[in-house]
């Protein structure tokens, strides 16, 4: 039995066996992967890690068990796997993601299933179960992956404190105690609506403050583009970068001849690429269909842009934002007509589905140098791709 201090919640407490596998190499891993990757480039205080962030769901996932009064056993299984639920990240965690084929929840199914991990999680509980759970399926899954879960709730209080911006800070406890079931389905109460608002509101502006700030886009796309070349290049395979912390891949980086080592010296000066056009996504009808545009397109459209321009395809860069997908929300809340979606009761979260694009932009990102010759050659995005509109 033990104690760890965390800045968000206090004094944690952990159990013998929790204490062996956060005691594991895949665990201990955690503490060198920054939660935010490349944010601290913007706001300096974000070097919090994956290791605290796995603590706190942890954390968040007792109280809502023992708030929803479940069993003692389903209580244990929740904590473990909020513990779990994002051991499969990569270096950098979701900057490294999106080149690569497989998301970290697939990583992180692996590693629990096939790991030194898996002896010790089979001496309490089902691998199996666990996976299900952490994918947002069975009774349980919800708590952990789903509309208002408690992976959302620590990243979003976390992710504030450390970058300094106050739109992250959330109801987390009256949020917790509106939680209840209805019969398999966990549901919102008619007073915890507004704590629910605030949740989804906190995750829309801290998108465009944090996530999405144009700088940290700029930066994690010309990671993002390094590391494509070193897994063209074959000097690093995807499966390794389970065993990988941000500092084993940054050396990688810098000591690979050619565009990594340029991409890790323009990052050291702070040397960044610069927005040279960008096309609003709120002007468009169906502004979804853009953003799940095939990648192939983007290169194409990339690849152009150099031959216009004379340049090396990678330094051309055309960034699509991430989505917020509340059009996904399936959350119910309890009311006098029966259970109903919380996007109909609430026409504020109703709202967000389409206001999740007034800040998102598709944008081409280039060198200093390269942007003042695309200037003068009047290079628009529009030019080289037709848009849904």
């Amino acid at each position: 039995m033990g104690f760890i201090r965390d800045s968000i919640h206090g004094d944690l407490h952990l159990t013998d066996f929790e204490l062996k596998i956060l005691d594991t190499v895949e665990m201990q891993r955690l503490r060198r992967i920054k939660q935010l990757g490349f944010t601290n480039l913007v706001y300096p205080g974000a070097n919090h890690t994956r290791f605290e962030h796995s603590i706190g769901t942890l954390f968040l996932a007792n109280k809502v068990g023992n708030t929803l009064e479940l069993d003692k056993e389903v209580v244990e299984l929740l904590r473990v796997c909020g513990l779990l639920h994002d051991i499969g990240h990569s270096p950098f965690s979701h900057v490294s993601e999106r080149a690569l084929k497989h998301k970290h929840e697939h990583v992180t199914k692996e590693i629990i299933s096939n790991s030194s991990i898996t002896d010790i999680v089979e001496e309490q509980f089902d691998v199996k179960l666990i996976e299900s759970i952490i994918d947002g399926k069975t009774k349980y899954g919800k708590i952990i992956s789903g509309d208002l879960d408690v992976d959302r709730m620590d990243y979003l209080a976390r992710d504030s404190y450390y970058t300094g911006v106050a739109y992250g800070v959330i109801d987390t406890e009256r949020l917790i105690y509106s939680l209840t079931y209805d019969n398999e389905d966990l549901v919102l109460s008619p007073k915890g609506v507004q704590a629910a608002e605030s949740t989804l509101l906190a995750r829309y502006f801290m998108y465009p403050t944090v996530y999405q700030h144009h700088t940290t886009r700029i930066v994690n796309s010309m990671f993002r583009v390094s590391l494509s070349r070193l897994l063209e290049d074959n000097i690093i395979e995807e499966k390794q970068l389970r065993y990988l912390d941000d500092g084993d891949l940054i050396n990688i980086t810098r000591n690979t001849p050619g565009l990594p080592e340029k991409t890790m010296q323009n990052l050291d000066t702070r040397h960044l690429y610069k927005k040279t056009d960008t096309i609003n996504l709120a002007q468009f009808e169906k502004p979804s269909l853009i953003v799940e545009m095939d990648k192939k397109y983007l290169t194409e459209a990339e690849e152009a842009i150099a031959n216009k321009l004379d340049l090396q395809p990678e330094e051309v860069i055309i960034d699509m934002p991430e989505e917020l997908s509340f059009k996904k929300m399936n959350m119910k809340v309890e009311t006098d007509e029966g259970l109903k979606p919380l996007t109909e009761v609430s026409t504020i979260i109703d709202s967000l589905k389409q206001a999740q694009y007034n800040y998102a932009d598709l944008a081409l990102f280039m060198s200093p140098e390269n942007k003042k010759i695309a200037l003068e050659k009047n290079i628009k995005l529009t030019d080289f791709l037709t848009l849904p509109s």
